[in-house]
C-alpha cells in the first residue's frame, strides 16, 4: 500500500516481490561472457554494478531510518537514480567529478575503481573485453590463475566489500560524524580527492560554471609543453611559486551531473552558453554534463519533451541520451559520450532518463502533487529491479542469490551506520571554521621574498625583457591603474600559471587601461578577453584554480559582480570549508568599483556597495587606494592564493585610477614611484594591517577610512591642521578581515573616532568598523559619515548620497566640540 510518499518500506517490499516474480534462468552463464551478445558488459560486470546499485539503495534506506530517531541529518536520496553507476563505471577512475546529491550508485563504483587501482569495466574508449579476459577487480570474481568456473555454476553471495568504504563514507555525512573523509561533518556532500571527486555544496546548477572553467584549464595543461611536466598520474607545471601539481591526467575529462530542473537554473544556462561558445570559437573544453532527469523539482514538473529540446538545442554541446533503467544501455552510451568527449576535446550532454523514488527527501509528501497511479508506475521502472531482472534473464543470477546479496548488504549497511552513529562530532565553533580559509601569514611574506629573489636574481633578464627595457620602478612616478598594470606584469612573470581573464582585458587593455600590454608581453593564452556573463568569468576562474592554475579574473564593474555573486559566496569561498582544504580554488577576482566617477555616472559605474562581499565567510576584501599600495597589496593576495588557496576580491577605486594630484592641482603628490624587487620585502603589506598618516600632533582626531575615503580624509586633515588640530588617518586597506588591532589602537591613541565610509550607512563598511569597536571595549567617543542608503544617481545629483569633503570636515568639528 502506497502511502503519502513511496516509503522505504514500500520500496523494500515491491523489490522483493519483483525478485520473487522472475522465473528461473533457462541456464546459467559464464560470468566472463557477455551478458547478452550485443552488451558491452560481461556478467561479472554487470553484477558489480548491481552490488554498487544495491549498496547506494541500502544507504538510502538507512538514512531515513537514522532520521526516524533523530540521528540523521540527511534525507535526499540516490533512489531511482541508480543508473549513474554505469555512467562511472564506463569512465575513468582519474576522471574529475562534480557530481549530484543523487549520486550515491557512482560515488560507490568510483571508490571501488580506485580501491581496485585498475578501471573496472572497460574505460570509456576502450573496446569491449573479449569473453576470456579478467573480470573487474571489483567483482567476485575467479582466480585468473585456476581453472574457470564452468558455465552454470552458482554466483558468488555477497559483493557489498568493495562498497564498504564509500557506504562508510556516505554514513558519516549523513550523521555529520567529524571523521567523514571530506567535509568532515559540515555537510553530507559526495567528495574525495584521490576519487577525483569534488565536493558540490548546492547542486542547483551552481556548479556547472566551475566544470567548464576546470575543463578550459584541463585543456590549456594538457597543452603545456613544459620539460617534466609528468609526475605520475597528474602534472606537474611550472618551477618556483608559480609551480602547480595538477591531479588528473593530460587526457582527463571532466564529468559534471545534475538534475532536470537546474537546467533552468540561469547557472546552467551560463555554463551551456560559456561551453558552446568557447567551442565555436574554437577553444576545446573536454566536459560531459550529465543530466540526470527525473522529471521533478522537488514538485515542480519538467514540460514533457522540454529537457530534451532544452538539451538537443544547445550550440556546440553534443547530445547523447540514455535510459537509466537500462545498465547495459547506460554504459553503452555513456561509453561512446565519454570517447568523443576525450578525442575530440569538446562539450558534450548525456540525458540520463531517471525516475525518483521515496520523495525529494523524508519531509516530502508526496501526495500532494503526484498521483497513487503516478507513484506506482516508478517503483514499476524501478533501475535496481531491471539491472536484477537482467542478470536472472541473462543466467548471470538467480532472483534468490541476489536477494541474498540484496539482504546482506543492508544487514552490512545497518552494522556500519550503527558503528558511526558513536563517532565524534564537530565539538566547538573553531573546529568547524578550522577549515574555512587557513591563514599562513609568515608563508605568505617568505612567498613574497622568495618573488623577490626572483626578481632580482635568476629572473632579472626575463623581467627586463617582458618590460621592454625599462622596469617599472625605472618609470617614475605611477598612477594607481599604471601601478596594478606593472604589478599584475610582475606576477604573470613569477607564477607561470596565472592567467587574467575577463571582459575587454586583452586586446583593449581593459575600459581603464589597466591590463594594457599585458596580452602583447605575456600571449592570448594568459591574458584573454572572455564573453559578456559574470558567472561564468568567476566560473572559469574557479574551474582554473581548481585544476592548478593562479586566475586573476576581471570584474568590468562592482555592479555587474551582484548577478554573479553566488558563485563567489556558495562555489568559491566553500570548496576549502566543505573539503577541509583537500581542494582549493585559489583566485584573485580584480573588480572595479566604488563611487566619484567625474562624468560618467549612473548606479552601474558608480556601485558603492561592498556588503554582500563582506558577508561571505573567509573571503580577502582588499581595497588599495594609493600606488604605492596597490603593488605590494597585490603581491601578497596572489602569494595568498598560492600559498593558502586564498579567494582575494581586490576591489580598486575607479576614481582613483588616473588620480595625480592630492592637495592642488599640479602636485603629484597621488603619485608614487613603483618599488624595485629588492625593496619588496621591507614593503609588504599583510593581509588584515592597516596604513596610517599621521598630520600634525596626530593627537587629537582619528579618522577610520578607506578607498576614496583616504584622500578626501587626508584633504580633511590638511584642513583641520590650518586649524591646530592634529589627525591620525587611518586606510583600512582591507576590508575582510578587518585590521581590528590597527583600529583599537589608533582610536584609543585619541579617543576621538570618525569613521568615514563612502558605502551605505546599512550595511556599510562603518557598521563593522564601530561594532569592533564596541567589542573591544572602546569608550571614546565616535562618529560616523557614510553615504545615504540610495543608489547612485546620475550627474550632479550623485553629490546628495554621497559623502563629501565638507561632511567629513564637519563631522571631524562636531567631534572635537565635544
Amino acid at each position: 500500500m502506497l502511502s503519502d510518499v513511496t516509503t522505504p518500506q514500500d520500496l523494500d517490499d515491491r523489490f522483493r516481490e519483483t525478485l520473487a516474480a522472475l522465473p528461473a534462468p533457462a541456464q546459467r552463464r559464464d560470468l566472463a561472457d557477455p551478458v547478452t551478445d550485443d552488451a558491452p558488459l560481461t556478467g561479472a560486470q554487470l553484477l558489480d554494478l548491481f552490488d554498487a546499485q544495491v549498496t547506494s539503495r541500502q544507504l538510502d534506506l538507512a538514512g531515513r531510518w537514522l532520521r526516524s530517531f533523530g540521528e540523521g541529518f540527511y534525507t535526499i536520496g540516490s533512489s531511482g537514480h541508480e543508473g549513474n553507476a554505469a555512467v562511472a563505471a564506463a569512465l575513468r577512475p582519474t576522471d574529475p567529478a562534480l557530481l549530484h546529491y543523487r549520486s550515491g550508485a557512482f560515488y560507490c563504483v568510483r571508490a571501488a575503481q580506485v580501491a581496485a587501482d585498475a578501471p573496472t569495466p572497460p574505460a570509456a574508449d576502450a573496446p569491449t573485453p573479449p569473453a576470456d579476459a579478467p573480470t573487474s577487480p571489483a567483482a567476485d570474481a575467479p582466480d585468473p590463475d585456476s581453472e574457470p568456473e564452468p558455465a552454470g555454476s552458482e554466483a558468488p553471495v555477497g559483493g557489498f566489500v568493495p562498497y564498504a568504504e564509500a557506504a562508510r563514507d556516505v554514513l558519516r555525512g549523513m550523521v555529520a560524524s567529524s571523521e567523514e573523509p571530506i567535509a568532515g561533518g559540515r555537510h553530507k556532500v559526495f567528495g574525495r580527492a584521490d576519487l577525483a571527486v569534488v565536493p558540490t555544496t548546492s547542486t542547483i546548477a551552481s556548479h556547472l560554471p566551475r566544470a567548464v572553467g576546470m575543463g578550459l584549464a584541463v585543456e590549456r595543461l594538457r597543452r603545456l609543453d613544459t620539460a617534466g611536466r609528468r609526475t605520475g598520474t597528474g602534472v606537474r607545471v611550472g618551477s618556483g611559486a608559480g609551480a602547480a601539481h595538477v591531479p588528473w591526467p593530460p587526457d582527463a575529462i571532466v564529468v559534471c551531473s545534475f538534475g532536470d530542473a537546474s537546467v533552468n537554473h540561469a547557472s546552467a544556462t551560463a555554463a551551456f552558453n560559456t561551453a558552446g561558445w568557447y567551442d565555436h570559437a574554437g577553444l576545446r573544453i573536454p566536459v560531459l554534463f550529465v543530466c540526470e532527469d527525473n522529471g521533478l523539482g522537488i514538485s515542480v514538473r519538467s514540460p514533457e519533451g522540454w529537457v530534451e529540446a532544452t538539451l538537443r538545442a544547445k550550440p556546440g554541446i553534443r547530445y547523447f541520451s540514455a535510459d537509466g533503467a537500462d545498465p547495459a544501455g547506460t554504459y553503452a552510451v555513456t561509453q561512446e559520450a565519454a570517447a568523443w568527449v576525450r578525442r575530440y576535446r569538446r562539450p558534450a550532454v548525456l540525458h540520463l532518463r531517471t525516475i525518483r523514488l521515496m520523495g525529494h527527501a523524508g519531509a516530502d509528501a508526496e501526495s500532494a502533487y503526484r498521483s497513487p497511479a503516478e507513484l506506482a508506475e516508478d517503483l514499476d521502472r524501478d533501475p535496481v529491479a531491471a539491472t536484477a531482472r537482467l542478470l536472472v534473464d541473462a543466467g548471470v543470477a538467480t532472483a534468490e542469490e541476489l536477494l541474498a546479496r540484496y539482504d546482506e548488504t543492508g544487514w552490512q549497511v545497518r552494522r556500519l551506520a550503527e558503528e558511526v552513529l558513536g563517532e565524534p562530532k564537530l565539538a566547538s565553533a573553531a573546529d568547524v571554521v578550522s577549515a574555512l580559509a587557513p591563514r599562513r601569514p609568515v608563508r605568505v611574506a617568505r612567498a613574497v621574498a622568495d618573488a623577490a629573489a626572483r626578481a632580482s636574481g635568476p629572473g632579472a633578464a626575463a623581467r627586463e625583457e617582458a618590460f621592454g627595457g625599462k622596469p617599472p620602478e625605472l618609470s617614475g612616478p605611477m598612477t594607481l591603474a599604471q601601478s596594478i598594470n606593472a604589478a599584475l606584469a610582475d606576477g604573470l612573470l613569477d607564477h607561470p600559471q596565472m592567467a587574467v581573464f575577463g571582459e575587454d582585458v586583452a586586446v583593449k587593455g581593459g575600459v581603464y587601461g589597466v591590463t594594457k600590454g599585458l596580452r602583447d608581453r605575456f600571449g592570448a593564452a594568459r591574458v584573454f578577453d572572455t564573453l559578456l556573463d559574470e558567472t561564468s568569468v568567476l566560473g572559469l576562474g574557479l574551474g582554473a584554480g581548481l585544476a592548478g592554475m593562479l586566475p586573476v579574473p576581471e570584474i568590468q564593474y562592482l555592479a555587474y559582480l551582484h548577478n554573479a555573486e553566488d558563485q563567489l559566496r556558495g562555489e568559491a569561498a566553500t570548496m576549502q570549508f566543505f573539503s577541509r582544504g583537500a581542494f582549493r580554488n585559489p583566485m584573485v577576482v580584480r573588480v572595479a568599483g566604488l563611487a566619484y566617477q567625474q562624468g560618467f555616472g549612473g548606479h552601474f559605474h558608480n556601485d558603492n556597495s561592498v556588503a554582500v562581499l563582506r558577508d561571505v565567510p573567509g573571503l580577502v576584501i582588499a581595497v588599495p587606494a594609493r600606488p604605492d599600495d596597490a603593488a605590494p597589496m597585490l603581491r601578497t593576495c596572489l602569494a595568498s592564493a598560492a600559498v593558502d588557496g586564498s579567494v582575494c576580491v581586490f576591489l580598486e577605486p575607479i576614481a582613483l585610477y588616473h588620480t595625480r594630484d592630492l592637495y592642488a592641482d599640479g602636485d603629484g603628490e597621488w603619485l608614487a614611484g613603483y618599488p624595485e624587487p629588492g625593496s619588496w620585502v621591507a614593503g609588504h603589506v599583510p593581509i588584515g594591517r592597516a596604513r596610517v598618516y599621521r598630520i600634525g600632533s596626530a593627537d587629537d582626531l582619528t579618522i577610520i577610512t578607506f578607498g576614496n575615503g583616504v584622500r578626501m580624509s587626508l584633504r580633511a586633515a590638511a584642513a583641520l591642521a590650518e586649524e591646530g588640530v592634529g589627525t591620525r588617518v587611518v586606510d583600512l586597506r582591507w576590508l575582510a578581515p578587518l585590521p581590528v588591532a590597527d583600529i583599537i589602537r589608533e582610536s584609543s591613541a585619541t579617543g576621538r573616532v570618525l569613521v568615514v565610509d563612502e558605502t551605505r550607512r546599512s550595511g556599510g563598511v562603518g557598521e563593522g568598523v564601530i561594532a569592533a569597536l564596541v567589542d573591544a571595549g572602546y569608550v571614546g567617543a565616535a562618529r560616523r559619515v557614510a553615504g545615504v542608503d540610495s543608489f547612485v544617481p546620475l550627474g550632479p545629483a550623485a553629490r546628495h548620497v554621497l559623502v563629501s569633503p565638507e561632511a567629513i570636515t564637519d563631522g571631524a568639528r562636531t567631534l572635537l566640540a565635544r
